[in-house]
Order: structure tokens, then sequence, then C-alpha cells
């Protein structure tokens, strides 16, 4: 099946002010996810049901990229900084829901 991958404005604005050596990382990982996006942890969400995670470091800062399945699309949320412990995982979903 092909994915349709779709960026949230926040993604992309996170996106803007990391180094070009770290964007290439995150778009190889953007690539795996569009080839096999369950390959990757599912991770729980109050509102959604197929929410995911990729896992990488930015500039030694442990980061995750999160994203929604909803078929046929991969919605790219944001870029979460694990420090926080996913506490603001739930905000970044409820903007998803204020694009769409």
């Amino acid at each position: 099946m092909s994915y349709e991958i779709i960026p949230l404005k926040e993604f992309l604005n996170q996106l803007k002010s990391i180094n070009p050596k770290y964007r290439r990382i995150i778009e190889t990982k953007i690539n795996l996810i569009k080839e096999n996006p369950y390959r990757y942890k599912r991770i729980h969400s109050k509102n959604y049901s197929r929410v995911f995670r990729v896992r990488f470091s930015i500039e030694n800062k442990e980061t995750r990229l999160i994203y929604i399945i909803l078929e046929p699309s991969i919605i790219l949320v944001c870029l979460l900084d694990r420090k926080r412990d996913y506490n603001d995982l739930e905000k970044h979903l409820e903007k998803l829901r204020k694009e769409i």
C-alpha cells in the first residue's frame, strides 16, 4: 500500500530549526516510515489508536518523531523531547485535531 506523508505545521517549524545533518537523519527515518509505518513502537494516546514513535538523538538529546497512521495517510505530528517524558504528547495531538 502506498502512504501519503502529511507533516503538520508544527513539525515543519521544528524541522526548520534543526541542523541540516540531523535533518537528513530525520528524512531517512521518514522514508523508512513510508515503506513500513508499523515498524516502529506504538505509543498510547487517549484520542488515537495508531500513534507511533521513532527514536533518535539530536545534538545529544533523546528525541522522538511522533506520527499517526490514518489510512492512507501518515501524519507527522512533532519532534518530542524525551526529557519531558511525553507530558506534552496529548497537547501536540490536540493540534492535529485542529489542523485536520
